[in-house]
C-alpha cells in the first residue's frame, strides 16, 4: 500500500518540528533578549553560553569555546565532520536596544533586535540537529564578529571548512528565496590631509572637507547600475573646530559587485584617486574582502534542497543573487559547495522592526534537517 504524504519520513519530521514551534519560540526569545552587539565580549560570551546551553538541552552535548583573533566563538561537532553549519550570534544592535524593543510575537510575526539576522537561523539549526538526533558528521560553528566583516573569525572559518563537503549558511532568506550567489564586497577608507588655517582666510589653508566632498562624488560615480556594481560613500568625518579650515578628513566606502572583474575595476579606480585641490593629499586604505559567490558553487546543493522542499510539501524554492556579504563567501572561495539563506523567512534585517515569520521556522528547520540527512547519506557516510 502506498503511504500517504503525511506518513513519509520527511513529512513526519516536519510535523514533529511543527509541534515544537512553541519551544522554538522560547529559545528565540532567550537569544533575542540576550543582547549580543559586535565588539562586546561580555555580552557575546553570554550569548554563546545561551547557545551552548540549548545544545546541551536539545542534542545532548555542548560545544567547545574557541579563541580566534582575540575573540571567542563556539564549535560543536559529531564524528568526522562532512557538513558545516555556519552561524553568527553577533548583531548590529547596540546594548540597551532590547529595553525599548524586546522580543514579541504578534500576527504570526516575531520581532526584536537580531531576530532575523540571524538568531532565528541559529534556533532553526539547533532544532534541525535535534530532529535528526545529533547525527554523526556535522560541525556547527557560531562566530561573534560577522557583522563587522569577520576580522577575527575568517581564518577560523577557513580552518573549520577544511575537508568539509558542504557548507550550509543560516543567514536569513531573501524574501523566502535561498541565496545561491552573492556579490563580492570591498571596504575602503579614504584619508585626506590638507592645511589648517583660520576660517576667515580660507584661501591660505587647504580645505580637507572640500576635497572630501569632491572625492565622494568621484567615488559614487564609479557605480554601474546596469551591472549592479555599487560604490557607496558612507561614514565621514572632518575638521576640529567650527572656525578652522579642516586639515584632515576621512570617509569610508562600501563597494559590491557580482563579478571579480568589477571588484578589480573599482579597486584600480580607488587606488587611482588624485586630489583636486592644491595642498591636499590622499591615502586609500582597505580593499577587496570577500570574493563573489558564484551560482556554480551552490548549484548542486540548491537542486537537492529544491527536491527536498517538494518532498516536504513546501512551496517551490527560488534561488537569488544576494547583494549583501556573508561568511559563506569564505567557504565558497575555498571551493566548498556552499548554500546560503537557509535561515529564517522574514525581513527588515538591520532595520527597526526586523521580523520573522513564525510558522516558517519549523518548515526551514525541516528543510535544513532533510538536506543534512541527504548529504550525510551520500558517499562517505550515513546518518
Amino acid at each position: 500500500m502506498t503511504p500517504t504524504p503525511a506518513a513519509t519520513p520527511a513529512r513526519a519530521l516536519l510535523e514533529g518540528l511543527r509541534h515544537r514551534q512553541a519551544e522554538m519560540l522560547d529559545c528565540l526569545e532567550t537569544l533575542v533578549n540576550q543582547e549580543s552587539p559586535s565588539g562586546d565580549p561580555v555580552l557575546l560570551g553570554a550569548a554563546l553560553d545561551s547557545v551552548d546551553g540549548m545544545l546541551v538541552r536539545l542534542v545532548g552535548s555542548g560545544g567547545q569555546r574557541v579563541e580566534a583573533g582575540g575573540a571567542a566563538h563556539l564549535v560543536w561537532e559529531t564524528g568526522r565532520p562532512r557538513a558545516l553549519l555556519l552561524c553568527h550570534v553577533d548583531t548590529v544592535w547596540p546594548h540597551g536596544t532590547v529595553a525599548r524593543w524586546p522580543f514579541s510575537v504578534e500576527g504570526g510575526r516575531a520581532t526584536g533586535p537580531g531576530v532575523v539576522d540571524m538568531k532565528a537561523g541559529i534556533v532553526q539549526a539547533l532544532f534541525a540537529l535535534s530532529a535528526l538526533g545529533a547525527p554523526e558528521g556535522v560541525r556547527l560553528l557560531v562566530t561573534t564578529d560577522e557583522e563587522v566583516g569577520s576580522p577575527n573569525s575568517r581564518a577560523l572559518i577557513e580552518e573549520q571548512a577544511s575537508g568539509i563537503e558542504a557548507a550550509l549558511v543560516l543567514e536569513a532568506s531573501y524574501d523566502g528565496a535561498l541565496k545561491v550567489a552573492r556579490k563580492g564586497t570591498a571596504q575602503y577608507t579614504v584619508r585626506i590631509n590638507g592645511r589648517a588655517w583660520h576660517a576667515s582666510e580660507p584661501a591660505r589653508g587647504a580645505n580637507a572637507s572640500l576635497e572630501m566632498a569632491r572625492q565622494m562624488l568621484d567615488v559614487a560615480g564609479l557605480a554601474d547600475t546596469q551591472l549592479g556594481t555599487t560604490a557607496t560613500p558612507t561614514l565621514a568625518s572632518a575638521g576640529t573646530t567650527a572656525n578652522t579650515v579642516p586639515a584632515h578628513a576621512e570617509f569610508r566606502v562600501d563597494s559590491r559587485a557580482a563579478s571579480t572583474a568589477e571588484l578589480e575595476r573599482i579597486e584600480r579606480a580607488m587606488r587611482g584617486l588624485r586630489p583636486h585641490l592644491d595642498g591636499t593629499e590622499i591615502t586609500v586604505l582597505g580593499g577587496i574582502d570577500r570574493a563573489p559567490m558564484s551560482r556554480e558553487i551552490s548549484r548542486g546543493l540548491f537542486e537537492r534542497a529544491r527536491a527536498l522542499a517538494a518532498s516536504l510539501g513546501l512551496p517551490p524554492l527560488r534561488g537569488v543573487l544576494a547583494p549583501g556579504g556573508s561568511d559563506g563567501q569564505f567557504t565558497a572561495a575555498l571551493g566548498v559547495a556552499t548554500l546560503d539563506g537557509l535561515g529564517a523567512v522574514g525581513g527588515h534585517a538591520h532595520a527597526e522592526g526586523e521580523w520573522v515569520e513564525v510558522e516558517r521556522m519549523p518548515e526551514r528547520a525541516a528543510l535544513l534537517a532533510t538536506l543534512l540527512e541527504d548529504i550525510l547519506e551520500g558517499p562517505g557516510g550515513s546518518v
